[in-house]
C-alpha cells in the first residue's frame, strides 16, 4: 500500500527534487564551460611559450649540432619557471633532443603524429597521447638563419593537470551550491507551509469538494447572491441573481467584471460599503427593480475587508405576501372593532327600548347611521384608491375605539400616484404615520385631541400630512428618527430587544427616499408633531391609475 503524503510534504519534495535536478544541470553546464575555457587559455599559453622558446637565438645552432647538453643548459632554467607539464625539443627528424619530464627519452622518436605541419613552418595546438600521457600541447618550428626548419619546440599541459585545476574551481562552486541547496530546502519548507496555511490547512481534494458544494449551494438558494472583491469586481453570482436582474450572460462571462456594469443602482451604493459594513433588509433599486438587500463583509485574516457578499430578493414578492397578511390582519381588526361597536350599539339600543324611550332610540339609530355614512361618503368620493379607502376606514374605526377622532381635511383628494410610488408603499406610509400619531396622542391625558390627515395630489406633488397633539419628539432623537431601530416610543424592560419599535418610520423613510421625496418634521401648536411628506411627480406622462373596487 502506497504511503499517502499530505499536500505540504508533496510540494516540499517536488520543490527539493526540482532544485537538485536544476543544480545538477547547472553544475554540468558550468563544468563544461570552465573546462572549455581552461583548454582555450592553457592552449594559448602553451603556444606563446613554444613560440618564445623557438625564437631563442642560440637554440637553432644547438639543434643543428644536436648538442643535447647545451640544449639542456639553455632550456632547463625555463622549464623550472614554467607552469607547463613538460617542454620538449626535437630535431627535424622528430628525434628527442631534450625532455624536461623524461630525460631518458632523449634520442628517441617523438610520438603523437602531429609534427608534419610544424616542420612545414606552422605553429599548432593539439591534444595528443604523448610519452607521459594525454596532453594539450602547442608545437612551434625552430628556424635557422637561412629560414629553414631545423627543429621542433613542444610545450604541453597534461589533461589530468587541467582537470585538477577545473575541479578545484568547481569545488568552490560546489560549496556555494550546497549552501544554495540548503537555502532552497528551507525556502521550500516555509513556502509549502505558508501555502498550506493560506489554504486553511485543507488538502486540494477538500478544497475541490468545498468549491463543488459552494456552487451547488449557490444554485440552490432561492435568493439572488453576488460576491464582489475590494475593487468592486464580481467574484461569483448565482442563477437566481441573474434571472432576477435580467442578466443573459453566463456566470463565467460576468466574473471579473465591475459590479456597476451588471447592476444599475444608486451611485454610492457599492462604493460606500467600507463605511457602512454589515447591513440587513436594506431597500434598493437593482436594474430598476425594487429589492431587499442584505450585505456582509468578506474578511480574510489578518482582519481586513476583502470584499462583500450581497443577497437580495424581489421586494414585490415580499410586498405581495405582506399585503395579503396586512389585508387579513386589517379585516380581522375591523371585524373585531365592528363587533365591539355593534355590541355597544346593540346594548344601548336595547336599554332605550327596555325603558320604552322609543323616540330617543330612533334618534340614536339615525345619529349613528349618519356619522358612519358621512365618513364613508367623504373617503370614497375623495380617494380613488379602494385599498386606501379601506385602510382609512379601518384606521378611523380603530382610532375611534381608542377614544381618538381621525379628522380628514376638507381639501383631501387623490386621483393618481407618482410613477415612483406604488399603492402598497402609499398605504404603508399613511398607515404608519396615522398609527404613530394615534399612539402619540394616547400618551397625553384625556380628553384627546383628534389626529388630522391631509392628503392631496395637487401642485405637481403628492403631499401627506399627519398632525397629532401628543407629547412631541425629543430633539436628541429627531435627527436619527428614521434610522432602523430608533424610536420615540418608550420600551419597557419586559419587551424583547427584537421588538418592532423603530421599524415603521424607517420603512416610511425608505419608501419616500426611493420615490425621490422628502419628509419634514415640525412642531404642532400648542403641542404635538406634524409629519409632512412631499413626493414629486417626475416624468409622469401617464400617471398610474387605481383599480376599481369590486
Amino acid at each position: 500500500m502506497r504511503a499517502k503524503f499530505s499536500f505540504q510534504i508533496k510540494l516540499f519534495l517536488c520543490l527539493v527534487a526540482f532544485s537538485c535536478v536544476l543544480l545538477m544541470v547547472l553544475g554540468a553546464f558550468l563544468f563544461h564551460i570552465v573546462d572549455r575555457q581552461m583548454h582555450r587559455d592553457l592552449g594559448n599559453r602553451a603556444k606563446v611559450q613554444a613560440s618564445e622558446i623557438a625564437l631563442i637565438p642560440n637554440l637553432p645552432a644547438l639543434v643543428e649540432a644536436k648538442d643535447t647538453a647545451g640544449i639542456s643548459r639553455l632550456i632547463t632554467p625555463l622549464s623550472q619557471h614554467s607552469d607547463a607539464s613538460y617542454i620538449v625539443i626535437g630535431d627535424s627528424h622528430e628525434i628527442h633532443l631534450y625532455h624536461s619530464s623524461q630525460p631518458q627519452s632523449v634520442n628517441h622518436p617523438m610520438v603523437g603524429g602531429d609534427n608534419a605541419e610544424v616542420l612545414a613552418g606552422k605553429t599548432i595546438i593539439s591534444i595528443r597521447q604523448g610519452g607521459i600521457g594525454v596532453s594539450l600541447r602547442s608545437k612551434a618550428p625552430i628556424v635557422n638563419a637561412q629560414n629553414q626548419v631545423v627543429g621542433i619546440v613542444s610545450v604541453g599541459y597534461l589533461t589530468s593537470y587541467i582537470n585538477d585545476i577545473t575541479l578545484r574551481q568547481l569545488a568552490q562552486a560546489l560549496l556555494f551550491g550546497l549552501l544554495l541547496l540548503l537555502a532552497l530546502f528551507l525556502f521550500s519548507w516555509l513556502f509549502s507551509k505558508n501555502l498550506k496555511k493560506q489554504m486553511f490547512w485543507l488538502e486540494p481534494r477538500d478544497i475541490s469538494l468545498l468549491v463543488r458544494q459552494q456552487k451547488a449551494l449557490m444554485e440552490a438558494i432561492y435568493e439572488g447572491v453576488v460576491a464582489i472583491d475590494d475593487r468592486l469586481n464580481i467574484l461569483t453570482i448565482n442563477r437566481a441573481a441573474r434571472e432576477l436582474l435580467g442578466l443573459e450572460q453566463p456566470e463565467a462571462q460576468l466574473i471579473g467584471q465591475p459590479i456597476t456594469d451588471a447592476i444599475a443602482t444608486a451611485p454610492d451604493f457599492f462604493t460606500a460599503q467600507a463605511a457602512t459594513g454589515e447591513r440587513h433588509d436594506e431597500m434598493a433599486l437593482f436594474n430598476q427593480r425594487p429589492v431587499i438587500v442584505n450585505r456582509v463583509p468578506l474578511e480574510l485574516p489578518p482582519p481586513a475587508v476583502h470584499g462583500w457578499v450581497f443577497s437580495f430578493r424581489d421586494k414585490n414578492d415580499i410586498n405581495t405576501l405582506s399585503s395579503q397578511l396586512s389585508q387579513v390582519t386589517r379585516y380581522a381588526d375591523n371585524l373585531r372593532i365592528m363587533r365591539h361597536e355593534q355590541l355597544n350599539w346593540t346594548a344601548t339600543l336595547a336599554g332605550l327600548l327596555q325603558m320604552q324611550r322609543y323616540d330617543e332610540a330612533l334618534r340614536y339609530v339615525q345619529a349613528q347611521s349618519e356619522g358612519a355614512q358621512a365618513v364613508l361618503d367623504f373617503v370614497s368620493q375623495r380617494f380613488k384608491s379602494p385599498a386606501l379607502c379601506g385602510l382609512l376606514l379601518g384606521k378611523y374605526v380603530s382610532a375611534k375605539e381608542k377614544g381618538i377622532e381621525l379628522d380628514f381635511d376638507p381639501g383631501c383628494q387623490l386621483a393618481h400616484l407618482p410613477a415612483a410610488l406604488g399603492e402598497n408603499e402609499l398605504m404603508s406610509i399613511v398607515g404608519n404615520l396615522i398609527d404613530n400619531a394615534v399612539e402619540a396622542s394616547l400618551k397625553v391625558d384625556a380628553p384627546h385631541a383628534p389626529v388630522e390627515l391631509y392628503l392631496t395630489d395637487s401642485n405637481d406633488q403628492l403631499i401627506i400630512e399627519v398632525a397629532d397633539s401628543g407629547g412631541g419628539i425629543d430633539a436628541d432623537i429627531r435627527a436619527r428618527l428614521f434610522e432602523q431601530g430608533v424610536s420615540s416610543k418608550p420600551v419597557s424592560h419586559s419587551e424583547h430587544t427584537g421588538s418592532e419599535h423603530g421599524i415603521g418610520l424607517y420603512v416610511v423613510a425608505s419608501y419616500v427616499r426611493q420615490a425621490q421625496g422628502m419628509i419634514e418634521i415640525s412642531d404642532n401648536r400648542p403641542q404635538g408633531t406634524v409629519f409632512t411628506v412631499f413626493i414629486p411627480f417626475i416624468n409622469d406622462d401617464q400617471p398610474p391609475t387605481f383599480k376599481k373596487a369590486l
